[in-house]
């Protein structure tokens, strides 16, 4: 679990980047409080071969990526 809330983009992504590039998970779960960050890493983990699913809960989001 990557806990990036509170962190401006590109901040989040990054996290994430690192995360992939040094672990390769199946499944990641990452959590954002801002629909940008949630845009931009579903972008990046879809060029990375990654489905999304995101949940909303009080204003903070959580991304489950999974190949």
């Amino acid at each position: 679990m990557i806990d990036a809330r509170g962190q401006s983009c590109p901040i989040p992504v990054v996290m994430v980047q690192n995360a992939v590039k040094k672990d390769h998970p199946d499944h990641l779960q990452v959590q954002v409080d801002s629909m940008v960050c949630v845009e931009n890493i579903t972008r990046y983990a879809a060029s990375q071969g990654y489905a999304v699913a995101v949940e909303e809960t009080g204003g903070d989001y959580t991304l489950t990526l999974t190949k």
